[in-house]
């Protein structure tokens, strides 16, 4: 079985997910542009039995478009976020990919919020889209 590790910037804050992830997407929505630092986020999403968190985290909670939360957790010593919970699913972690540095990570599944995404990204042909 796979075991992939996410790590923020100096290491302190890691997550270990074992197994392939339930799914794999990018969001275009502006919050997540913000928080990625990115024009989109790409996340992986790991069912609780299936993590292990290793070091100190901060959160920061925030109100998603359908009036949900979602909870980021974040390196206190670097600012990196690692992983984050939406309210409507604790049991679900979802761990930027980047977070992994593995550029043969698979690609993602599920593109939404594409009303916002930037005219010169193209996502996978495969990929399913919401709007």
């Amino acid at each position: 079985m796979t075991t992939r590790l996410a790590t923020c910037n100096c290491g302190q804050l890691k997550v270990h997910a074992t197994g392939e992830p339930i799914r794999i997407s990018v969001c275009h929505c502006l919050a997540c542009q913000r928080r990625s630092g990115s024009v989109f986020a790409m996340q992986a999403r790991f069912e609780r039995p299936n993590v292990r968190i290793e070091g100190t985290a901060k959160q920061w909670v925030r109100i998603t478009d359908s009036g949900n939360q979602c909870i980021q957790h974040f390196c206190p010593e670097c600012g990196s976020t690692v992983y984050y919970q939406v309210s409507t699913a604790p049991d679900v972690f979802a761990v930027p990919v980047g977070a992994f540095a593995d550029p043969s990570f698979p690609e993602p599944k599920f593109s939404v919020y594409e009303e916002r995404k930037h005219s010169w990204v193209q996502m996978p042909a495969s990929a399913e889209r919401s709007h």
